[in-house]
This record gives C-alpha cells, sequence and structure tokens, in this order.
C-alpha cells in the first residue's frame, strides 16, 4: 500500500546498517530500504535523502511481498549485509554490498529465494542533489552484455541500474493484469516496449524467485558526460569485497563479545576512510539531531584533524599502521603552507572552503530542521587541535615509522601556528558557537603539544628549539593551575573564566598533564558525576543551560564522554565500576555493533550523526582501558 500521503516516520537510527567501499556509506534499513546514499564521495550530494524527509526525498527498497525481516547480519569479518526474509510462501535472504578497493562507485543488492516462492518488490526513487534534481530516465543497452539497463541522468551526475528492468511506476499500473511469469520474463530480458525515456518519479518492480533462483542488480554512478561504465560483475564483486574486508581483518583476533564489538568499531573506523586520499570522516551523514526536534544538526562529512588523529591512536594501538601513515601523508597535503592557514577541518581530499548552507525543502529527521550542509565551525579556532594530531603522530613514532624532513617539518610548523596563537581564545573542542574563551582542555591540549615535541627531539633525536619548547610548556602548566583549577572546589573548570565543569576534562590525564589517580583529578571527575551524568550515569559534555554555547534547547548523552568515563574508572582503580558502565554502553550499540554519537536513554534510541567516528573509537579506547587495568596485578 502507498503510504506516502502520511506525515513520514523516522526510522529508528539504531534500524539503519552501513555499507561501505572506502568512498561513501549508505544506510539501509531493517526493511530493505537505502535512506541514504551520497555518489561517488560521502560529502557528495545525496542521491537518497529520505532519512532526512521521506520517500518522496530518494530512496530504494527491495523487500519481500507481504514479508517480514527475520534476522538480519554482517557476514563475518565484513560490511556484506544479509538480510532474511519470510513470507507466508517462502523464505528469501537479500545481500547488500558495494565493492571496495577501486575508482568505481557500484551498489550491488542481490536476492536469493532459499525457500519456496518468494516476489520481490522494489520502490527505486533517485533524486540527485538532495531531491534538488529529478532524473531524465531511459531504457540503454549495455554495451558488451547482450542486456538492457535504466540510465538516469540529472546535471553532473549519472546512474546506470543493470538487472531485470524496473518500469516507471504509473506505466505499470497502466499494465494489463499478466500473470506476474510474464512481467518477470519480459523484464529480465529487457523487452519492456512500454519504457520509453521519461522525468522518473519513481521505478518499481515486482519478481517472482522460487527456491534456488536469485537475482541481482547493480546501481552504479558516473559523471554524467561519460558514457556508463559497464557493470560489475555480481558475483565477482561479492567475493572480492568478501577478501578486502575479511583480509583487512584477519589481524584482530577475537575470543569473546568485546573482542567481536572491538573488530566492528575498528572496521567502523576504516569504512569511514577515503581509501584514495587517506581523510577520514566523522561520520557519513548530516543533520541528524543531536536533540529530536531541536536546531542542533550539523553536517559530519569532513575530516577533523581531531576526530581523525584520534581515530589513528586507536589504530596504531591495534597494530593498523599503514592507515595511519595514509592519514599522515593527508595530512602534510592538507596543511601545506603557511602553518597560519591551518584549519580544524578538511573535505576529504583537503578542501578548504566547507560553507554551510541550509535546504529548507528537507523535513529533517524527526522534523529536527534546519538541515544543513557544510560546516561554519572549519572557520572556528580551537586550541586543542595541534595537540591531538602531536599526540596521534607520536604514537606513529613510538610505533618505529621514521619521520621524515616533511613529516617532521610540518609538526615544527603546528608548533610554531600554536606559539603564534599563544594568546588567543578559542571555540573549544565542541565547537561552540558563542563567545570565545581559554578552555582549559584546549590550553592542556597546546601543553600536550609542546611535551611531544620535546619528547621527540629528547628520545628520538630530531631537531628543534628544545628550551624554547620547554618555557612554553612550563608556562602552561602553571597558567591552567593558576587559572583553570578552582581551590575551593577541587576541580579543573571548564573555562578560565567559569566554574562549569566540562566531559573534556576527562581527557587530561591521556596528555600526560597529569596522572589518572591524581587528587585534583579525582575531584574533577567527581563533579563531572554529580552535574553531567544522568541518572543512568550517562554523561553530557556539559550544561547546555548555562548559555556558553550559544544555541537554543538542549541535547542527549555524548557516548564518547560516557566511555572517557570508562577509561578514567579503569586507571583510577575504579574496575567494578568501569566494567559495569561498559557493559551498559555496549548494551547501546545497534545489533549490527553501531553506535551514533549520542544515545536517549528516555527512549531507547540513538541520536546525532550515525555511525560516528568518535564513538567507535572510545568504545575500543575504554575496552583497552578495562582489559589492561584487569590484567594489572
Amino acid at each position: 500500500m502507498d503510504t506516502d500521503s502520511a506525515a513520514p516516520v523516522s526510522t529508528p537510527l539504531e534500524d539503519y546498517a552501513l555499507l561501505s567501499d572506502l568512498h561513501t556509506g549508505p544506510l539501509v534499513s531493517r526493511e530493505g530500504s537505502i535512506d541514504w546514499l551520497c555518489f561517488p564521495r560521502f560529502d557528495s550530494p545525496a542521491v537518497f535523502a529520505a532519512l532526512l524527509g521521506g520517500p518522496e526525498d530518494g530512496r530504494w527498497k527491495v523487500s519481500a511481498v507481504d514479508g517480514k525481516v527475520v534476522s538480519r547480519r554482517y557476514l563475518p569479518r565484513t560490511f556484506v549485509l544479509e538480510t532474511t526474509w519470510t513470507t507466508p510462501t517462502g523464505t528469501l535472504v537479500i545481500t547488500d554490498f558495494m565493492p571496495p578497493g577501486s575508482h568505481r562507485a557500484d551498489l550491488v543488492r542481490r536476492v536469493e529465494c532459499i525457500q519456496g516462492r518468494v516476489e520481490v518488490e522494489h520502490d527505486l526513487r533517485i533524486r540527485f542533489d538532495y531531491n534538488r534534481a529529478k532524473p531524465w530516465t531511459r531504457r540503454v543497452d549495455i554495451e558488451g552484455t547482450g542486456t538492457c539497463g535504466l540510465l538516469s541522468v540529472a546535471g553532473p551526475d549519472g546512474l546506470l541500474l543493470a538487472g531485470p528492468l524496473l518500469h516507471p511506476h504509473e506505466a505499470q499500473q497502466e499494465e494489463p493484469q499478466a500473470g506476474m511469469e510474464d512481467r518477470h520474463e519480459a523484464s529480465e530480458h529487457g523487452h519492456s516496449d512500454d519504457y520509453q525515456g521519461a522525468v522518473s518519479d519513481r521505478l518499481t518492480g515486482v519478481f517472482p524467485v522460487s527456491a534456488g533462483e536469485s537475482l541481482d542488480w547493480v546501481l552504479t554512478w558516473h559523471p554524467s558526460h561519460l558514457d556508463p561504465p559497464t557493470p560489475e560483475d555480481p558475483q565477482d564483486a561479492f567475493d572480492r569485497t568478501v577478501a578486502y574486508w575479511r583480509e583487512w581483518s584477519a589481524q584482530v583476533n577475537v575470543h569473546n563479545d568485546h573482542d567481536r564489538a572491538v573488530l566492528r568499531s575498528l572496521m567502523v573506523l576504516r569504512a569511514l576512510t577515503n581509501s584514495d586520499t587517506g581523510g577520514i570522516v566523522a561520520a557519513p551523514t548530516t543533520s541528524l539531531p543531536e536533540d529530536f526536534g531541536g536546531v542542533r544538526n550539523w553536517d559530519y562529512r569532513y575530516t577533523w584533524l581531531r576526530d581523525a588523529a584520534l581515530t589513528i591512536e586507536t589504530l596504531i594501538a591495534h597494530n593498523f599502521t599503514d592507515g595511519a601513515l595514509h592519514w599522515r601523508n593527508w595530512l602534510l597535503r592538507a596543511v601545506a603552507g603557511d602553518p597560519e592557514d591551518i584549519q580544524i577541518m578538511y573535505g576529504i581530499a583537503g578542501e578548504r572552503q566547507l560553507p554551510e548552507t541550509v535546504l529548507p525543502h528537507l523535513a529533517g529527521y524527526e522534523d529536527s530542521t534546519p538541515v544543513r550542509i557544510g560546516n561554519g565551525a572549519a572557520t572556528q579556532y580551537q586550541a586543542d587541535v595541534v595537540g591531538e594530531v602531536m599526540l596521534a603522530l607520536a604514537s606513529l613514532r613510538d610505533a618505529g615509522v621514521t619521520e621524515d624532513e616533511y613529516s617532521w617539518g610540518l609538526q615544527k610548523n603546528l608548533l610554531r601556528f600554536v606559539e603564534t596563537n599563544y594568546d588567543r581564545t578559542g571555540h573549544g573542542i565542541w565547537e561552540m558557537r558563542g563567545e570565545p574563551a581559554f578552555f582549559v582542555h584546549g590550553r592542556a591540549m597546546m601543553w600536550a603539544a609542546f611535551d611531544q615535541g620535546i619528547r621527540a627531539v629528547e628520545q628520538h633525536g630530531l631537531d628543534g628549539p628544545l628550551q624554547r619548547w620547554r618555557d612554553l610548556r612550563d608556562r602552561l602548566r602553571e597558567e591552567i593551575m593558576d587559572h583553570g583549577f578552582d581551590e575551593k572546589l577541587n576541580s579543573f573548570t571548564q573555562t578560565y573564566d567559569n566554574t562549569e565543569v566540562d566531559a573534556s576534562l576527562l581527557q587530561l590525564p591521556h596528555t600526560g598533564f597529569l596522572v589518572y589517580d591524581d587528587p585534583r583529578m579525582l575531584g574533577t571527575v567527581a563533579r563531572i558525576e554529580r552535574e553531567l551524568a544522568d541518572e543512568h550515569g550517562l554523561l553530557r559534555r556539559y550544561r547546555t543551560r548555562a548559555g556558553r554555547d550559544g544555541l537554543p534547547g538542549d541535547e542527549y548523552p555524548f557516548l564518547i564522554c560516557t566511555f572517557w568515563l570508562v577509561e578514567q574508572y579503569a586507571h583510577s582503580g575504579r574496575l567494578d565500576d568501569a566494567q559495569g558502565l561498559l557493559d551498559q554502553l555496549t548494551g547501546y550499540a545497534s545489533n549490527l555493533g553501531l553506535y551514533a554519537e549520542e544515545y536517549d536513554p528516555d527512549s531507547g534510541r540513538l541520536a546525532g550523526n550515525f555511525p560516528q567516528a568518535f564513538s567507535h573509537l572510545g568504545f575500543i579506547r575504554a575496552v583497552d582501558a578495562v582489559a589492561k587495568a584487569a590484567a594489572r596485578p
């Protein structure tokens, strides 16, 4: 039944699966609808944007007629999604994947009947440029195959759909009520003469399959001014996809459920990495709200220096140094030139211009508007960024990767940038849009930047103005203790000019600024527990009602903040608390092991952009901290 006239209801984020070809990351709902797909890159305009509106904003749904989903999983150690449907007449498996490791952009959907007889239904609505451009679609011969496909074009984009032919929805409704077998046969062999070129709002089709039969569809993006490429052979693409992911993940041993969850999180971090450039996106989505119905909706499809640096630290800790090197090379290109030009984030290939605009025609996830593309925070100054980059590059150096004149020269330029901006206020790790300030976390990360520069000279024999860096490091420590620590509260503060507490302060021990069980740190943790934790023990980043962030509304607890609390517990002797909280957080992942940015414990729903690299790297670090603490005598 067509329910488009009803108000759209947003699919829970935990019902979505991620696919990846290391260039883009579509989301597939439990009911078989691809509601988000940007072709050919993570940050390209969306072809399917139903995630941020409704079906008319673009989707591709493949489902079993009169069926229900009984199971869904990734094939072990892959991003190949397998969904099993049952109907009154049979059982169907739908397999969705994107083959990685090439410069193509292909999405493969395979249906296979494993028992009885099932009818498979398609609903394809291509909407280029976030539903700002509807395509012209026509039937074409696919060169070298003897088959037909559907070519959809609008502006710079082209999509070729290979497989049994779908039909314009209106034309299909007018067809004689022939037997389904006849319609399937005509479609499969490309003999449907009713298909003429048209501005197609919707392509549909129903295809019967019996036990042992399978059908494949391949959707391929290409620049519209070029001839469409020959589609992938579905079986070859499947074999290569499985082989790639299993080879990549082979070095991770799995002995228990936590190991299995860590493996999936490591794979998510890889899935969010562009294999060509090395850029790591914070998430593959935009404008999924931090507060359902609110305005805190941001575009995360870019490479933050901070997020990427923390991801690299995590990958190095698990012996994935090749990916770290790839990112270092990305960094060298992105930050090339005058260190005064350093930004907090870039496009996937190092693009600097990320203007923030609004798409008013999209209703938003859970009616959360505005829907934004681009990110205005790219122009902010955030004092912590260089420290995180220096910590990540130090991890790479400690792992045995040799510096060259370019990589070490970059780091010296970064430290020069910190020195030049020493007296500059910033917007903090959370990218607040209120007045800038001296954030304690940011100042401590500046301390860490100089500390890692000093360590590189002292321990690795590199060159640099050692005494100058020592003086700046010592000056920062004294300043932080004088202006960022409140003796009466026995707590570090969010900024120098307020006494608020901030979850980012949990990262102070990670920088080496002080140890986890320092009494000043324990006092800070106690305040964070009192003022930022909810009744479930989940942390908010800060008190939004304090007015510092310049935005209306509230937000749900941030998962990475609570993972940081697990780390703090584990490293400060509270192992039981750490294990209990980690077990609780593990239960918040989707059944496929995916985390969003936030979790709303009242509704039991994930919130914010999804899946979120920050949350997954926080989970991995939390598991590592608990395991290390448990192994300690």
